[in-house]
């Protein structure tokens, strides 16, 4: 029996590398190479052959477009079992959803999507005792658009909860309109603000605060870079031309700002930041009209948010001198750090986040990724522990300070997602909804493993499979990462992954360097001249999987996005072989150009600069378009979007077009140009599912299987 197993596994190694040469090489569409495109850095130059793809506008660019779009389309057309794997996830996706309620006012508000809706619907109920039934619609994005193509944004209540603000988003664009809703009649106003990105509304009075950045050139409202950011603050029922400018630096074009208040809206504070990490806080008491900023940090060397005040004095949460995070009571009126009061001190696990509720102060922490919820007084004493149901991610606990209950949600990766609601005075849980997939959780196990890097450093790594999976390296495996921007990936559940593991494959996490996993320490050990880090534990955690006889070179596929899109399309330079398949998604690929593009810039304090001589020497060692060699490269599937103004589809342009020219196997360098999509958001359900289903047939064929 032995002999006829190892036989069988040989006999499928066999067809699959016969399947991966192929005879028959393919033919890529043709692009055309610019002679002229030269950038010198310091004392060298790089020559950009692609540079014409960079003009997403031009005739030519979108003519390239259309023709590579129809090359994948004509791929998957012999892939006999995409449309199976459509009608699957189109199965496990049709159940209804619903957000965490929360409460505002005497009203409680959620969203609800009936499974296969393109977006989710906020309804009201009159309180947390009315049915669902008996809820009322107060915003349909569904109405929006024929196409699904616009989303709403966030929503901000005005203090007194007469109004409902909200942003909507239209073809995946982080560029966002403002409207205000009329809660009592359900009509909007006739407020409407444009030409505002990475903000909300401030709510403070009859009005509120906001950001803005100037309107962008005609033909470049997706591409131009963002900077000059203003704060203004709009009063309803106004023209926005007539907003009150309320913050702008014009020395520092760089430095972005924003606004925001506390929940009763008396405390106005502003945020300014050279990019995504550190930020300085200013602080205004709106309830002294004459009252000038008060400043509470003044550099940009770590990070503070306000939750919310006490009797007139600041509750923060910060890693500033506690890279896992504490909460500290400020007084605006002796602001100074040597005066700050900590109430909850930092500790081995890292705090996430915090919010004010019943009088008390909920707490989310991380213990390994695991989620951990603490509720302390407000003084900081712990009262109690959330019990959850078991290893896995929960979020929630919004709401008002003067309520007694509140919902929080529990999932993990074979654990779909129940919503809870729990009463603080009884420090206890109950099943407020449960979500019932067509998914057999029961016969799948999620476990937490960890693994030395190259460096010896200790990483986690989730796995989630059947319970009876023979380990024969045999098994279809997908490897996800990110490793930046101190975010944290968790195990939550993803409604397209039970295709993978229903067909008997392995999904799993690396918690690599460069997150937020264990604080701002592991996310410093993943950036700048680290980032390598990065790369080494993403490639490990792949060989862990094969030592560990999950799978084998031939079946490990791998996928990451934005910032992961960077780590796929790094490694696969740096290893080619370990990856039978690999998706850079959304990726920045030309690490010496993004800052010239839209928030690009903002990077800066986490990738360097080229303006600096080590950062870039940094960058050009790893940018993934630059170390494309002559060599076998797995097969790839690029994803991007023509509406994608936070990573430019030019990232993936330049990137396809160079790799399909310096791939020397018949193994195939796709790419996907998503249409009227961003960044990841603007997508339709239906587009979201047949995506998946591309993605998923991709990596089955390209390993030789059929399901």
């Amino acid at each position: 029996m032995n002999n006829i197993y190892l036989r069988l596994c040989f006999l499928i190694i066999v067809i699959t590398l016969l399947h991966r040469f192929a005879p028959t090489p393919l033919k890529y569409p043709k692009t055309e190479l610019s002679s002229n495109a030269t950038d010198v850095y310091h004392d060298q130059s790089i020559k950009d052959e692609y540079r014409w793809l960079e003009d997403d506008n031009s005739k030519q660019t979108k003519a390239w477009v259309q023709k590579q779009n129809a090359f994948t389309d004509r791929y998957f057309r012999k892939i006999s079992f995409r449309k199976k794997i459509e009608k699957r996830l189109t199965e496990i996706w049709n159940y209804p959803t619903l957000s965490m309620p929360f409460k505002k006012g005497e009203r409680i508000y959620f969203y609800k999507n009936d499974g296969l809706q393109n977006q989710s619907v906020l309804y009201s109920k009159e309180n947390i005792n009315a049915s669902d039934s008996s809820a009322i619609i107060v915003i349909d994005p569904n109405k929006l658009s024929k196409d699904g193509t616009v989303a709403l944004g966030g929503i901000y209540f005005s203090n007194d909860h007469k109004y409902l603000g909200y942003s909507i988003s239209k073809s995946g664009s982080d560029w966002r309109e403002f409207y205000v809703k009329d809660l009592s009649t359900g009509k909007n106003l006739i407020d409407h603000l444009n030409w505002i990105k990475f903000s909300g509304m401030a709510w403070s009075g009859n009005g509120f605060y906001y950001k803005t950045f100037p309107k962008p050139e005609k033909g470049k409202v997706l591409s131009q870079s963002n900077q000059n950011s203003k704060i203004f603050y709009h009063k309803l029922g106004t023209d926005q031309k007539n907003d009150k400018l309320i913050f702008f630096d014009p020395d520092n074009p760089k430095i972005s700002a924003y606004a925001s208040t506390t929940n009763d809206g008396r405390f106005l504070m502003i945020y300014r930041s050279k990019g995504t990490y550190g930020r300085s806080l200013m602080v205004k008491d709106l309830n002294m009209p004459k009252s000038q900023f008060i400043t509470i940090v003044d550099d940009y060397d770590s990070d503070i948010r306000i939750v919310d005040h006490i009797d007139g004095k600041l509750i923060a949460i910060t890693d500033r001198k506690s890279p896992k995070k504490r909460v500290v009571i400020i007084d605006p009126k002796s602001p100074k750090e040597g005066l700050w009061e900590t109430i909850i001190p930092e500790n081995n696990n890292v705090l996430t986040s915090v919010n004010m509720i019943n009088n008390n102060l909920v707490a989310h922490y991380m213990v390994d990724i695991i989620s951990e919820w603490v509720i302390f007084d407000l003084n900081g004493k712990i009262i109690n522990k959330v019990n959850l149901p078991g290893p896995g991610i929960s979020y929630g606990f919004g709401g008002e300070n003067d309520q007694s209950v509140s919902w929080y949600r529990f999932e993990s990766l074979v654990h779909p997602p129940t919503i809870y609601v729990y009463d603080f005075a009884k420090n206890t849980s109950k099943i407020y909804y449960e979500s019932k997939v067509k998914f057999e959780k029961e016969k799948y196990v999620m476990k937490q493993k960890f693994y030395p890097s190259k460096d010896g450093t200790r990483i986690p790594i989730f796995i989630a499979h059947n319970k009876d999976l023979v380990l024969d390296a045999m098994r279809p495996t997908l490897l996800y990462g990110y490793g930046g921007f101190n975010i944290s990936r968790k195990p939550y559940f993803n409604k397209t992954i039970p295709v993978i593991l229903e067909n008997e494959g392995v999904y799993a996490i690396a918690n690599i360097r460069g997150g937020g996993e264990y604080g701002q320490e592991w996310h410093e050990a993943g950036m700048l001249d680290k980032k390598q880090n990065v790369f080494d534990d993403f490639i490990y955690a792949g060989q862990f999987l094969i030592t560990e006889g999950y799978t084998s070179p031939e079946r490990l596929a791998i996928r990451g996005g934005s910032n992961g899109g960077t780590l796929i399309g790094a490694v696969i330079n740096q290893k080619p072989n370990l990856f039978r398949v690999a998706f850079p998604e959304v990726g920045v690929m030309d690490m010496l150009r993004y800052e010239k593009f839209t928030i690009g810039w903002a990077w800066a304090v986490e990738f360097g600069t080229v303006n600096n001589r080590k950062d870039f020497d940094n960058l050009l060692s790893y940018s993934p378009l630059h170390n494309i060699k002559k060599q076998t490269y797995p097969s790839v599937l690029i994803y991007t979007a023509d509406h994608d103004d936070r990573v430019v589809p030019a990232h993936s342009f330049k990137y396809a077009a160079n790799l399909q020219q310096h791939q020397v196997s018949d193994d195939p360098i796709l790419i996907r140009i998503g249409t009227s999509t961003g960044h990841g958001a603007g997508r339709s359900t239906k587009k979201r599912i047949k995506e998946y289903a591309e993605k998923w047939a991709f990596m089955f064929y390209e390993m030789g299987l059929d399901i």
